[in-house]
């Protein structure tokens, strides 16, 4: 397991393209097509995970609330707000 390099609310715009890892538990998981967006929250925040279906085969019925998460991926703008986007 790798040692977090940020918390979840901590992530602003200024992050933007540099890699971390957050660990987390899930907080909410939604189903839109085949994008998968998922609230990592910790003690500090919540930060919104994007993921693309195909890259979990249909796995996502799996992921409950509260499940431990540690994942790692590059932080992308979002139109309004940071968000991050670990599935591209």
């Amino acid at each position: 397991m790798n040692i977090r390099t940020h918390t979840c609310g901590e992530l602003k715009l200024l992050d933007c393209e540099k890699s971390v890892y957050l660990n987390g538990w899930v907080n909410t998981v939604r189903l839109h097509g085949q994008v998968v967006f998922v609230d990592l929250r910790d003690r500090y925040g919540k930060t919104q995970v994007v993921f693309n279906s195909e890259d979990f085969n249909g796995d996502f019925e799996q992921v409950k609330n509260r499940s431990l998460c540690c994942q790692n991926g590059n932080i992308k703008p979002c139109r309004t707000v940071a968000i991050c986007n670990f599935g591209s």
